[in-house]
């Protein structure tokens, strides 16, 4: 496949095509330029799809892309980046590196840059061929590759600094799902793991529930929670053959000018005693990481902050605080829920809905109002330890 998709002919084609409906060219055409055309459109589609997830890929030439599946389920650019600063973070030894689940090789690529060598392991004979072309494309010349399960790799490995592994849901689309459920069964495989390295690094779906995964896993050290521009991405478990104490989580946000982090325990969560009260000149609400870390009460005893209700992540206080992990609200007023008085607010009918433990929800609550999606303004949503609250809004940004 990889030959008749490198031929000068066919990525001609492919390039050209970049905005064209790649399902229309599969009904128009049975094969273009000897290559069936349904490959073709996983090219076009993959590399739209790699112009904002995976620029280095996307800027150089001749890469192959993958079916889609394979392509959804890999890390982007910039989450991959970040596993190297938590590797050197944690300052772990940067000789070898193996990577269990090679799939489509982003990861592998991007820890090769750090590592002095990276083993791949790939039981898809199609995914390694497409994974060992790329990263000779990226001249990447430090990684070596191994068609064999991870079971099978991991009988034969003797020792190595550092394992990586990124198993996947056995059952798609689930909701509440175990690492147990995915395949390698990391929970098996765990004590053999740590009889070859003293380092495991666990890629989860931000799905996956934390204390579950705590549960299945013993020695772990920190827990990441890692989001992109507030779009909670991937859940990292790193995990330490000696390590006995509580867990760390770290919450992190990576913006496009800064990267948010906030750490804790679930001790430290849990000793915490908020202060409640209404809604005052500002409200603060916890980024995505945030929020599935479970960091309720303790953001607000970090920066002395009021909680709203205790259903209600959202905070408030009189003062802006500028370093806050997450959007920050100048309250203009708040109102009643009345159509009148609210289209007073909005006058051109636009504003940024959101609703946060609200009996609405921000579909109901635009089509009560009858505004649309737009403008600067907020109206938010929520409810407060004895009443319901809605405040007109906007950004406060320093």
């Amino acid at each position: 496949m990889l030959s008749t998709l490198l031929t000068q002919e066919a990525q001609q084609f492919i390039h050209q095509h970049a905005n064209d409906d790649e399902r229309e060219l599969v009904l128009k055409y049975k094969e273009i330029h000897g290559v069936p055309s349904a490959q073709i459109a996983d090219q076009i589609s993959g590399r739209r799809k790699a112009k904002d997830k995976l620029p280095v890929f996307y800027t150089t030439p001749n890469i192959i892309y993958p079916p889609g599946a394979n392509l959804e389920q890999s890390s982007s650019e910039i989450t991959a980046i970040y596993k190297t600063e938590i590797v050197k973070e944690e300052a772990v030894a940067l000789g070898i590196l193996v990577d269990l689940t090679g799939g489509f090789g982003i990861d592998t690529y991007f820890l090769s840059r750090i590592f002095n060598r990276v083993e791949y392991i790939e039981p898809n004979a199609a995914l390694l061929a497409i994974a060992r072309h790329n990263h000779t494309q990226l001249q990447a010349t430090n990684i070596q590759y191994h068609s064999k399960t991870s079971e099978e790799y991991i009988k034969e490995l003797k020792h190595t600094d550092l394992i990586f592994i990124d198993p996947s849901r056995r059952i798609k689309g689930q909701k509440v799902f175990k690492l147990s459920d995915c395949e390698p069964d990391v929970t098996v495989l765990y004590d053999e793991i740590f009889r070859k390295t003293d380092h495991l690094l666990i890629k989860t779906s931000p799905l996956l529930d934390i204390q579950q995964g705590l549960r299945e896993l013993k020695t772990v050290k920190k827990v990441y929670i890692v989001s992109v521009a507030n779009e909670c991405k991937e859940l990292l478990f790193l995990c330490s053959r000696s390590y006995t104490g509580e867990p760390e989580i770290e919450a992190v946000n990576i913006l496009t000018n800064r990267t948010d982090k906030f750490s804790f325990t679930f001790a430290q969560e849990r000793a915490v005693e908020v202060v409640y009260n209404s809604p005052m000149e500002y409200i603060y609400e916890p980024n995505a990481s945030l929020l599935k870390a479970g960091a309720f009460k303790v953001v607000a005893l970090r920066h002395n902050l009021f909680k709203i209700h205790p259903s209600t992540h959202l905070y408030t206080d009189s003062h802006y605080i500028q370093d806050f992990p997450g959007r920050i609200f100048k309250v203009e007023a708040l109102i009643k829920s009345d159509r009148k008085i609210i289209q007073s607010y909005f006058p051109d009918g636009k504003a940024n809905v959101i609703t946060r433990n609200y009996p609405l929800s921000t579909e109901e609550l635009k089509k009560k109002t009858g505004l649309k999606d737009g403008g600067l303004k907020f109206l938010i949503g929520f409810s407060g330890k004895n009443e319901k609250f809605l405040a007109v809004a906007e950004r406060a940004i320093s």
